[in-house]
């Protein structure tokens, strides 16, 4: 069963107990008012009555005022000579006439007639009649009973009128109600609907960038949608940011075997001179043949000069994979979201030691610190040996793409943040290139083929920035040069 179904059962039920409890509220107010009315005035005819007997009076002669003589009709039984009762007196509306027959009451037995009033609804020559019986008591005794009845028919026919209009009222407005409730509740619930419909086509692979539409705000259903929308926002936030993590993933393996393969290559291929060479000295020096001793030291100078080549080669080659673990592994810890113990330094001395190591490194560009006016006094958050291979790598890249001119590395203040500032005017890069400098294995066209480098430096960079909650900037001009700021939050005391 639906929820639209039940929700209008449910008021439709609800309306019908109301309906039930109000036509009964009004059925009983009607009935009982119109047949208190009756009552009294049948109490008011019956104690004229008794006063009028008491003054020994004949009924004949005197009826009680308010009696109604075509719609009531009067009887007095008497008990004084039959416990049975014998009719003493009745009114003439009561006897047989040319168009009527006579109206004949049931008289009750004398010991059955109570000491009060009381009231009975019967049938009196097929009509209704209200009769009101009132004992006639002397010395204790009844001696005579009253009977005063009215005719009832219009009252019947008023409460018959009035439970049809009740009964057609209550249906026609619960059949209303039902129908009205269906078509309201479908508008109602038309948003969850819109909802369902949505999830759907999400579903069948129309997309997460689906959204619901939003017609009303302020309650429950609006409310409802846009939690959902919500909800659809981030999941399509996600979805994306594991595809492009996928996406990069398999990127990075791609890249990072290729890097891998190169050195492997290189060393297996001197292993294997290597290995040739002494093999070739080793078959010669088994042969019967004399060679002349010059030609002997000249063979035995040329092996020792690609021996050492060879291992030359390798040692680089083995450096280099080394360089490539170490930052495979930095990028592993930056996954893995490793943390690092940090203490307040300050970063002056920590910019003065790496300006310092930095005039060590091989480079054709000429090396420029200063000013560091703007880091004096200041202290930041971090940890020292990862702040160094920041720096290092920030000057590394520098050296790397400036074949001549200058790198220089200064310092700058900007409100709550100081920014250590390395610039080169070297290659430089496009703008369309600088949203992925940061990213894995990334190395910048103009670049390839051109330095050496496995592109991992500035993402090793990036991760080092964000574990100090420290944010890049850019600026950059193709053939112009590059100017790197890495931004640091303050400590204040």
């Amino acid at each position: 069963m639906s929820i639209r179904l039940r929700l209008t059962l449910w008021y439709s039920g609800l309306l019908t107990v109301a309906l039930a409890v109000f036509s009964i509220l009004v059925y009983s107010f009607v009935y009982n008012n119109t047949m208190s009315e009756l009552r009294s005035q049948l109490s008011r005819i019956a104690v004229d009555t008794e006063v009028i007997l008491n003054h020994d009076v004949d009924l004949r002669g005197r009826l009680p005022q308010g009696f109604d003589g075509n719609n009531m009709f009067l009887q007095l039984v008497s008990y004084r000579q039959s416990i049975t009762g014998m009719v003493q007196y009745k009114t003439e509306n009561m006897l047989a006439g040319p168009r009527t027959e006579e109206i004949t009451l049931e008289i009750p037995k004398q010991d059955t007639v109570p000491m009060e009033f009381r009231f009975a609804s019967k049938q009196v020559n097929g009509a209704p009649f209200l009769i009101l019986e009132a004992p006639v008591p002397y010395k204790g005794n009844v001696v005579g009973l009253l009977q005063v009845g009215t005719y009832t028919g219009r009252e019947e026919h008023l409460f018959s009128q009035l439970r049809t209009i009740l009964w057609i009222s209550g249906i026609a407005g619960i059949v209303a109600a039902f129908f009205l409730g269906m078509f309201f509740s479908r508008k109602a619930l038309m948003p969850i609907n819109r909802v369902t419909e949505a999830a759907e086509r999400i579903q069948s692979g129309s997309g997460l960038g689906l959204r619901i539409p939003r017609e009303k705000p302020n309650d429950e259903i609006g409310r409802l949608t846009d939690t959902l929308n919500g909800m659809l926002s981030g999941l399509e936030h996600a979805y994306k940011n594991l595809e492009d993590t996928n996406i990069a993933q398999r990127r990075f393996v791609s890249d990072a075997s290729h890097e891998l393969r190169t050195p492997l290559t290189t060393i297996r291929g001197n292993v294997d001179l290597l290995e040739k060479i002494w093999l070739e000295d080793e078959k010669r020096s088994n042969r019967a043949e004399v060679e002349e001793e010059g030609a002997a030291e000249r063979s035995v100078m040329e092996r020792k000069q690609m021996s050492l080549e060879s291992i030359r080669d390798i040692a680089d080659e083995a450096r280099r994979m080394s360089r490539l673990v170490n930052d495979l592994l930095s990028l592993a810890r930056a996954d893995a979201g490793y943390s690092i113990e940090m203490e307040n330094m300050s970063l002056r001395a920590l910019t003065e030691e790496a300006a310092r190591r930095a005039s060590f490194l091989p480079r054709s560009a000429e090396w420029v610190v200063g000013p560091l006016d703007a880091l004096e006094g200041v202290q930041v958050k971090g940890n020292r040996d990862y702040l160094l291979q920041l720096l290092f790598i920030l000057i590394e890249n520098g050296f790397k793409y400036t074949p001549s001119g200058v790198v220089r590395l200064y310092g700058v203040q900007s409100d709550k943040y100081v920014g250590l500032t390395v610039s080169d005017t070297g290659i430089g890069m496009s703008p369309e290139e600088v949203p992925h400098i940061f990213e894995r294995f990334y190395r910048a066209d103009v670049s390839r083929g051109e330095t050496a480098g496995t592109g991992l430096g500035l993402s090793i960079a990036k991760w080092i920035a964000d574990i100090h909650h420290a944010r890049f900037e850019v600026r950059t001009h193709q053939g112009e040069g590059t100017k790197l700021t890495v931004w640091f939050p303050i400590v204040t005391n």
